[in-house]
């Protein structure tokens, strides 16, 4: 049994105590606990001294957090010692209630969580299973108009984007393997959110929506809904004007697995931001999956709330890269088997070498290709293919290749082509072959792997530490910078 602290007096039964008072014994021993818990005082400073004891009933008790992302924030981070301590100081029967502010009705929002019960790592994705509201009809509610409503759902998934037809490639590997994954398991891995980020045409919504095609053909997740951000700020408008903002809610809280297209597109729309908090909040939180793409890094995006940015980095950030020849080579080949034709190796070695922006374009080329031979009723050679796309590719006559930098590199230090992609090891040769490498690295556009590979078939990550060894040494060594100097100078002459 607790005993008073601080009291008129001293050792009385806690039942002669207020349950305020008692909260206040209780709570003080707990944070002993978990201040002994903490390696950093600063964590115990920002997450439990502002928490405040409302009341011990029995062996429940209530203590009031700032907010809904405070709560959120200490479960999901200091559950394990939060549960230690209430077992030690109250038994294992303990159990703790929230008392959440929530600042836009002014009011608070109780929410219990039974410790004993929690069983494994706790994960904000468990919640449900332990946390309750007190008062269940808005739950139920929702769930209630969210099946009146179900005769209309429309995931708005295109068929085409699929996992088979997506060409994989080291631009690519993180964020198709981490896609893949969530395919398989929406909401039940640490990828949640997961967030694909990109540049214009590098194949963002066809991976995100490969996700859901997945998912859905394999019942992974039985709703799943792909909506752009500016659709979904358009029907939330919508949903507004026409007194429908609780239907809209309530729809998109109960979806398997959201995918949302283009998030940049909420920068400075603050109310949909609201929304969109809300519903992250209530799908995270009931195990379901969200995927976002973006056009650019989470931190980069401007005119979106803080507390928004913060749930968005809680899972994965993967990005896609410019493609690199081989992917690009490989994207065209695949296009081709898809419309049962060929091109000429010149061609597509042409069209790969030469459009390097995005694969959208890349594809455009090979469609207008294609359409000229299908039109015309003629075959097209590499002369023809050129004289078509003169106005989408610049064909890059002048442009440096890696053999250019091989001969240069040869031409300079006397060595031949052998020696340099041979696997001596004389400090002249393995000099000569780093700064191979690096000048590959700088004057192309060439891949770290395509470049290792032309090399003496070397790994990649044996020209990412070329590329960084003369990078190090240029900056204390005027000898070095002299080298790379000379090398570029040749190189620009070659290029002419």
């Amino acid at each position: 049994m607790l005993m008073s602290e601080g009291h008129d007096q001293p050792g009385a039964p806690v039942s002669h105590l207020s349950e305020q008072a008692l909260a206040q014994i209780a709570w003080k021993k707990c944070l002993d606990i978990i201040r002994d818990g903490l390696h950093n005082l600063q964590s115990f400073k920002t997450w439990f001294e502002p928490i405040v004891p409302l009341k011990l009933s029995g062996q429940e008790l209530t203590i009031q957090v700032p907010s809904q992302f405070f709560y959120e924030m200490i479960e999901e981070n200091y559950y394990s010692l939060l549960k230690r301590a209430l077992m030690e100081v109250m038994g294992t029967g303990a159990k703790l209630r929230y008392s959440v502010l929530v600042q836009a009705a002014q009011a608070e929002t109780p929410v219990v969580a039974r410790i004993p019960e929690k069983k494994g790592k706790h994960t904000p994705a468990a919640l449900p299973k332990v946390i309750s509201h007190a008062n269940g009809k808005q739950t139920k509610e929702a769930q209630d108009l969210f099946a009146n409503n179900v005769h209309r759902f429309e995931s708005y998934l295109n068929p085409k984007y699929r996992f088979e037809n997506f060409v994989k490639g080291d631009c690519n590997d993180l964020a198709h393997a981490a896609a893949k994954s969530v395919s398989e398991t929406p909401g039940k891995s640490s990828f949640n959110p997961l967030v694909i980020y990109g540049g214009v045409g590098l194949g963002k919504t066809h991976l995100i929506q490969a996700i859901g095609n997945h998912a859905r053909e394999n019942n992974k997740a039985k709703f799943v809904m792909y909506v752009s951000s500016e659709k979904f700020t358009i029907e939330f408008v919508n949903a507004i004007q026409n007194n429908q903002a609780h239907e809209f809610s309530a729809f998109y809280r109960n979806v398997d697995l959201l995918i949302i297209d283009d998030i940049q597109f909420f920068e400075r729309k603050e109310k949909t931001q609201e929304e969109i908090f809300h519903i992250f909040n209530t799908l995270h939180q009931a195990n379901k999956q969200i995927v976002l793409s973006s056009d650019r890094p989470i931190k980069e995006l401007k005119g979106i709330e803080e507390r928004l940015l913060s749930r968005f980095q809680w899972g994965l950030t993967a990005d896609l890269q410019l493609p690199d020849y081989e992917t690009r080579r490989a994207i065209l080949q695949r296009k081709l088997e898809e419309n049962s034709a060929t091109l000429d190796e010149s061609i597509i070695d042409f069209i790969a070498t030469n459009m390097t922006s995005n694969i959208r374009e890349l594809e455009g080329c090979l469609v207008k290709l294609l359409a000229t031979a299908s039109l015309n009723a003629k075959s097209i050679d590499l002369p023809l293919a050129k004289n078509i796309l003169r106005d989408s590719v610049r064909e890059r006559s002048q442009t440096v290749t890696i053999e250019m930098v091989e001969k240069a590199v040869c031409e300079y230090f006397g060595i031949s082509a052998n020696d340099i992609k041979g696997k001596s090891r004389k400090k002249e040769i393995a000099f000569a072959r780093q700064m191979a490498m690096y000048s590959a690295k700088k004057w192309t556009k060439s891949s770290f792997k395509t470049i290792g590979l032309h090399f003496g078939g070397r790994d990649h990550s044996t020209v990412i530490h070329a590329v960084n060894a003369i990078d190090k040494n240029a900056d204390r060594s005027e000898e070095v910078r002299n080298t790379i100097e000379e090398l570029h100078k040749r190189l620009e002459i070659m290029s002419l």
